[in-house]
C-alpha cells in the first residue's frame, strides 16, 4: 500500500492478527530508519505515517544514520509522537556509521567499530520520552490502550551486548527488541509475551527474487527476517525496516517500508 505518490519507494505493509488476551489495536511499527539529513522522501513518508492515526506506534530502534540525524530525524517523526508509543534503541542509536565494504553485510553479523563515534542518543531518548513514549530499554512499562492494561517489556540491543535479561522480572504482554537474537527472543517468550516486535534484520537488504533473505545479521533463521511469524507459541513481527547505511545504500528485492498491524 501507498500513502500517497510523494512518499518515493517506501511501502506501507498491512497486516492482521488475533492475540488472544490483547484488545483490538491499530500498531504501527516502525524500524531501521537509519536518517540521514536530506532524506526528504523518508521524511515525508514518516510525517504521512500520522495520517493512520495508530493506537500505539512501536518503534524498532537504529532511528539515527548520521552524526547530524538527530535534529532531522525528531523533525521528521515529530507527527508520529503524538500518539502513545514504546521505543527501543539499536546500536546506530549510539555510534555513527563507519565506511565499509557493502559485501561485508552477506558474511555474517556484523561487528562493532571501537573507535565509532558516539552520537546524541541521550537527546533523541529524552525527546521521545517527553512525548510520552515508553523507554524499554531494559526496562519494562504499562500503558492502557483502548481500555486495557498492557504489560510491555523490552531489551536494548543485543547485536552490541546492552541487552540486559534479568531486567526481565515480571509477566508481560508485549516484548520489545531491535536485533532478534533467539536468546532475548526466548527470553520475552519465557516472560509470557505474547506479541514481540523486533527490527535489525532490514528483512534481509539484499534478497532474492520474490524477497527471500540470505541473511539476517543475527541468529534468527532467514524465513524469519520480515513480517509476521510464530515462535515459541509467540507472535513475532520483524519490520523490513525503512532505511539502511548511507555505506551501504543498497536494498534488492526488499523495499524500505512500515507495517500497521491489525490486533482482532
Amino acid at each position: 500500500m501507498w500513502l500517497s505518490t510523494n512518499s518515493g519507494p517506501f511501502n506501507l505493509n498491512e497486516v492482521s492478527v488475533a492475540i488472544e488476551g490483547l484488545p483490538k489495536l491499530r500498531i504501527l511499527h516502525i524500524s531501521d530508519i537509519h536518517f540521514a539529513p536530506g532524506q526528504h522522501k523518508k521524511a515525508d513518508f514518516l510525517k504521512e505515517l500520522a495520517q493512520l492515526k495508530p493506537d500505539l506506534v512501536v518503534n524498532t530502534g537504529d532511528n539515527l544514520g548520521h552524526l547530524r540525524a538527530v535534529n532531522p530525524l525528531l523533525e521528521a517523526i515529530e507527527p508520529l509522537l503524538a500518539f502513545p508509543g514504546v521505543f527501543v534503541n539499536g546500536s546506530n542509536d549510539y555510534f555513527a556509521p563507519k565506511p565499509k565494504n557493502p559485501a561485508r553485510y552477506l558474511l555474517g553479523p556484523s561487528k562493532h567499530s571501537r573507535d565509532a563515534r558516539e552520537l546524541d542518543t541521550d537527546r533523541m531518548v529524552a525527546e521521545f520520552e517527553g512525548a510520552g513514549w515508553k523507554n524499554l530499554n531494559n526496562q519494562s512499562a504499562m500503558l492502557v490502550l483502548s481500555g486495557t492494561e498492557i504489560a510491555f517489556s523490552g531489551l536494548d540491543d543485543p547485536h552490541i551486548g546492552r541487552d540486559d535479561l534479568a531486567s526481565l522480572t515480571q509477566a508481560l504482554d508485549i516484548g520489545v527488541v531491535h536485533a532478534p537474537y533467539l536468546r532475548d527472543l526466548d527470553a520475552l517468550v519465557s516472560h509470557g509475551a505474547k506479541m514481540i516486535f523486533a527490527g535489525h534484520a532490514h528483512g534481509g537488504q539484499i534478497c532474492l527474487p520474490g524477497g527471500k533473505a540470505v541473511v539476517t545479521n543475527c541468529d534468527l533463521p532467514t524465513d524469519q527476517a520480515s513480517g509476521l511469524s510464530e515462535y515459541r507459541g509467540s507472535k513475532l513481527h520483524v519490520s523490513a525496516g525503512m532505511g539502511c547505511s548511507i555505506y551501504a545504500p543498497v536494498r534488492l528485492f526488499c523495499p524500505p517500508s512500515a507495517t500497521l498491524l491489525s490486533v482482532n
